[in-house]
């Protein structure tokens, strides 16, 4: 399985971006995808997920910002993120399967005070 993640940049605190993941197989044949990120220094931390049945969850310090999404058309899982702050500042990583077993190449994201 192929992930590829796109998406990351260079935002100012408050702003927003978008980022995405393409997978190579279906949604649906993955189960799950989700993003995990860390910061220098720091371990590696579930941000978001979603099901191939639409089900998503959020790790608490992004919840009611963050939005994920899959398009199944396109194999590809958005994480919309609002109101960023500094402190979301990391590489973001993008995940699928069941066990996350499959792990794309990380995309920086940095957001500037």
């Amino acid at each position: 399985v192929q992930l590829q993640a796109s998406g990351g940049g260079l935002v100012q605190a408050g702003e927003s971006l978008t980022l995405s993941c393409a997978a190579s197989e279906t949604i649906s044949s993955l189960h799950m995808m989700a993003w995990f990120r860390q910061a220098p220094g720091k371990q590696r931390e579930f941000v978001a997920f979603i099901t191939n049945v639409g089900d998503t969850n959020y790790h608490d310090s992004v919840k009611g910002r963050f939005i994920i999404s899959g398009d199944n058309a396109k194999n590809t899982v958005h994480l919309e993120m609002n109101r960023l702050k500094v402190e979301d500042t990391a590489v973001y990583y993008c995940y699928a399967g069941l066990g996350f077993q499959y792990r794309g190449e990380g995309t920086q994201v940095t957001v500037s005070s």
